[in-house]
């Protein structure tokens, strides 16, 4: 009887220890609708994705699709704003419950978290003034190069760049411009739509003009490798968003062209 009554607790603890180690993560969806709150990490330096508007409040396509995702969750949406170098981190220690930060998709990030279908299009090149003549990496050497620490331009250029040139990193986008608008870099690795928007505000001569592509790169919403419910919720949502005609608003909006058709 004692035996028994042994075996019994061995098996309880047992089942007891494997429901501990069950990652809280993996309720996270029903944990998110209980508390009526997500909280989304998008970026507050890189406009038009995310930047702060005239009022204080965050503003840009990456809010427009989080404030989007929390009204198909039916749940309040908390913004948290991250920059390039520490978003994935605040994703997998759960500052974040999703990533909405203009993020490529690469083996690298793939190894730590999972994307959603794309929901943005994006793509980084090598920008520079008018009279430079420059069509490919090789053109580099011996150049001054700013890019944003972390950045997907920045991991991609690094594969490809010359020995011979001095690639500076910054800790932010507006670091990044303000070093090219300050002639402290010749040329700056970024994306289309920052190169854009800073021609569009700049009244200064340094104007950035696209030199080459580096690599063609769609935004994804960032999730944790445990949390497929959700990450299953969120394609859901863009795909709808997709075919209504939500996205290609925002797109009008932020980026003022149509939704790419490759994204659809």
């Amino acid at each position: 009887m004692h035996r028994r009554t042994f075996i019994r607790g061995l098996l309880a603890a047992s089942l007891l220890g494997s429901l501990w180690a069950l990652p809280a993560k993996a309720e996270r969806l029903a944990s998110i609708k209980q508390a009526g709150i997500i909280k989304i990490a998008i970026p507050a330096d890189f406009p038009p994705f995310g930047s702060t508007g005239p009022d204080m409040k965050p503003q840009g396509y990456d809010i427009d699709t989080a404030e989007l995702i929390g009204r198909e969750l039916k749940v309040k949406v908390e913004l948290v704003p991250v920059s390039s170098a520490n978003r994935i981190a605040y994703l997998t220690t759960g500052k974040a419950d999703l990533l909405i930060s203009s993020l490529g998709k690469n083996p690298e990030r793939e190894k730590v978290i999972s994307f959603s279908v794309a929901y943005a299009p994006f793509f980084n090149g090598v920008f520079g003034p008018k009279d430079m003549t420059l069509d490919k990496p090789e053109g580099l050497a011996g150049k001054t190069v700013g890019v944003t620490r972390g950045s997907i331009e920045d991991l991609e250029l690094s594969k490809v760049i010359p020995a011979s040139a001095n690639l500076k990193r910054f800790e932010d986008n507006n670091a990044t411009i303000a070093a090219y608008l300050a002639g402290q870099v010749q040329v700056v690795a970024t994306g289309n739509v920052v190169a854009a928007t800073i021609n569009a505000q700049s009244k200064r001569p340094r104007r950035l003009e696209q030199k080459f592509l580096i690599k063609n790169s769609p935004c994804y919403v960032g999730v944790n490798k445990d949390d497929p419910q959700l990450l299953e919720q969120v394609n859901q949502i863009i795909n709808k968003a997709k075919k209504d005609g939500e996205l290609n608003r925002i797109s009008l909006k932020w980026l003022k062209t149509p939704l790419a058709s490759a994204l659809l």
